[in-house]
């Protein structure tokens, strides 16, 4: 058995009682249960095509190739695409048409194929990955995730991501829990980001292009409610101070936000600005 299908056989094992994120809600997947995720063992997505939106290393001349997937293992009350991480709205698919979104995506001169919310349906995203590579795929893999990911189940992606770009939210465990239901965020999200580290290391760029790497996104809350300083400190002195990072200052009140404050307004530009100035105090890699 080649490892690329002995990935694909622990992964569906690891669904049969879900443990794949770090919920391990216990639900079998594979026998119709849906998770913490609202997803079962079918590849569900909301949408699909070149998106310019992302950072501009990820983007170049033809976009990332983004496909949006239905579902999530987090409970953000400010999430700006709660429709499709809470409300679900999606359309469920084969694997064998996940393969072919891929090979679509890179013959419209997508440059990379840019797996938005992957974690809880990684054992599909990596069947269908497989047989678009057997068909030509050659395009970067990029992983972009809420950051709540399993060190155990990254580990066995290693090799077939390219780009991993997580969020790191929170620095406290009380804000995780209280605004995404995940008092264990901060710990689980190190771990997530120091296996991705180790898998790729730091972003490597050719031609202004990402094309391997770590690419770290972190939101700036306001009240300082993603612990922005811990975050830099944590990067710099236990990853590489040469991490890469996306310092975001897009936050606006959504979802539920506005039952949440200081949720309910966006960050001052005081606040997004010492956020900001201390990446690069800390001799971050600041990309945008």
């Amino acid at each position: 058995m080649s490892r690329l299908r002995a990935t694909i056989r622990a992964l569906k094992e690891q669904m049969s009682r879900c443990n794949l994120c770090p919920r391990r809600c216990g639900v079998h997947r594979l026998g119709g249960e849906a998770g913490y995720c609202g997803i079962g063992a079918e590849p569900v997505i909301s949408s699909f095509g070149p998106h310019f939106g992302e950072e501009s290393v990820l983007v170049g001349r033809g976009g990332s190739g983004a496909v949006f997937f239905t579902g999530c293992n987090l409970r953000c009350v400010y999430c700006q695409n709660y429709d499709i991480s809470q409300l679900r709205n999606g359309q469920t698919i084969s694997v064998e048409k996940l393969a072919e979104i891929f090979l679509r995506l890179q013959a419209g001169g997508c440059i990379n194929i840019n797996l938005v919310t992957p974690t809880h349906q990684i054992a599909a995203i990596v069947e269908a990955l497989e047989r678009a590579k057997a068909n030509g795929l050659r395009r970067p893999i990029v992983y972009n995730s809420g950051g709540y990911d399993l060190p155990e189940t990254l580990a066995l992606l290693e090799g077939m991501i390219d780009i991993y770009m997580p969020d790191m939210k929170y620095a406290d465990s009380e804000a995780a829990g209280r605004y995404s239901d995940a008092p264990d965020y901060p710990q689980v999200n190190r771990a997530a980001v120091k296996e991705m580290h180790r898998q790729v290391g730091d972003l490597v760029l050719e031609n202004g292009i990402a094309v391997r790497g770590l690419l770290v996104r972190h939101l700036v809350l306001p009240g300082g409610l993603a612990g922005s300083e811990q975050t830099f400190d944590f990067l710099a002195e236990q990853i590489s101070p040469h991490t890469a990072v996306n310092v975001m200052d897009q936050y606006r009140p959504c979802f539920h936000a506005s039952q949440y404050p200081p949720l309910n307004r966006r960050p001052t530009e005081e606040e997004f600005r010492a956020a900001l100035d201390y990446a690069r105090q800390k001799g971050l890699r600041i990309i945008q």
